[in-house]
């Protein structure tokens, strides 16, 4: 498919352009470089097969936001493919704290933080091939999410592809293995959509290619079990904010029928926090612009992104 700026793109991991972000510097294995000039081997283990797991945090107003479920999820799943980090918790939220302050970020910054099983003797499947260290790699952006895009809302495919339950793919685990959910994007472009919407191995919505689901149907919020698709943070900071601001919250199984009859529809993620979406498959969901619960919902995760003194 042909290369875009996805900057410019409407996408829930859109943002504005900043060219500060050509000057940072990129943590690698305790180092620091220039962005053209960090690499890893083509031997590491995720270059190869993806053999690793990853992170994305958010920077506002000198503070990361959910970093405490961010480092228990990270260590969870690295846990659970035995990939040893050999770093504490702690040292490594002062690895993400030494990149931010290297490059002199307060607010406004995105962290993609990610860490592999390490170089191996040569490039095959088996973990055993892997030297003992892991690879660790910190890339600190300015992102802003581009206002332009959740003024307009996203437009949403349903792709053939489906999410996979913890027997095929734990979706729990923030793996760099991501190829399927590219594959759903990729649907989701050439049928002229923003982002994949995609459903679980009984039929039911389970969520975006990169983002939790969300739909309004009265005053109630629906979303997925989570039994199929990744429970991301931002999901669940939605989840409690809207309870407890008194609204009712439904984790359950839903059919396409019923997304296509919903007033609203969001997603959430962490660099664009709530994006409306407008229509899907083709269909206008509720006014064709976002919604007063969808606003209200985006008014509750800003109050609480910004901090108690904002």
């Amino acid at each position: 498919m042909p290369a875009a700026d996805q900057r410019s793109s409407t996408s829930s991991q859109g943002y504005v352009k900043d060219d500060r972000n050509d000057e940072v510097l990129i943590y690698v294995d305790g180092e620091f470089f220039r962005r053209h000039e960090a690499k890893v081997s083509v031997f590491d283990a995720g270059f190869v097969l993806g053999d690793g797991v990853w992170e994305g945090l958010r920077l506002v107003n000198g503070r990361l936001i959910s970093e405490d479920e961010h480092m228990k999820r990270l260590y969870e799943g690295a846990n659970a493919i035995r990939l040893d980090i050999g770093m504490t918790k702690e040292e490594l939220l002062g690895a993400v704290r030494a990149t931010l302050d290297r490059n002199g970020m307060t607010d406004g910054a995105h962290i993609r933080l990610m860490v592999t099983r390490g170089v191996k003797t040569t490039p095959n499947q088996d973990p055993r091939f892997a030297t003992g260290r892991a690879t660790i790699v910190i890339v600190a952006e300015y992102k802003k999410p581009d206002p332009g895009q959740k003024a307009k809302g996203l437009s949403l495919f349903t792709s053939a592809i489906r999410c996979s339950g913890p027997d095929v793919f734990d979706l729990r685990l923030n793996s760099h293995s991501r190829l399927n959910f590219i594959q759903a994007l990729i649907q989701a472009i050439e049928a002229g959509a923003d982002e994949a919407l995609m459903l679980d191995p009984l039929g039911f919505v389970a969520s975006c290619n990169s983002t939790n689901f969300f739909i309004v149907r009265g005053n109630e919020l629906w979303t997925s079990t989570g039994r199929f698709n990744f429970k991301g943070i931002t999901r669940q900071k939605i989840i409690d904010l809207y309870a407890g601001d008194g609204g009712r919250v439904r984790e359950t199984d839903f059919t396409l029928a019923e997304v296509y009859s919903a007033d609203e529809a969001f997603v959430t993620g962490t660099l664009g926090g709530v994006t409306p979406v407008r229509r899907i498959d083709g269909r206008h969901i509720g006014a064709h612009r976002p919604g007063p619960v969808t606003a209200h919902i985006a008014e509750l995760y800003a109050r609480y992104v910004q901090g108690p003194s904002a």
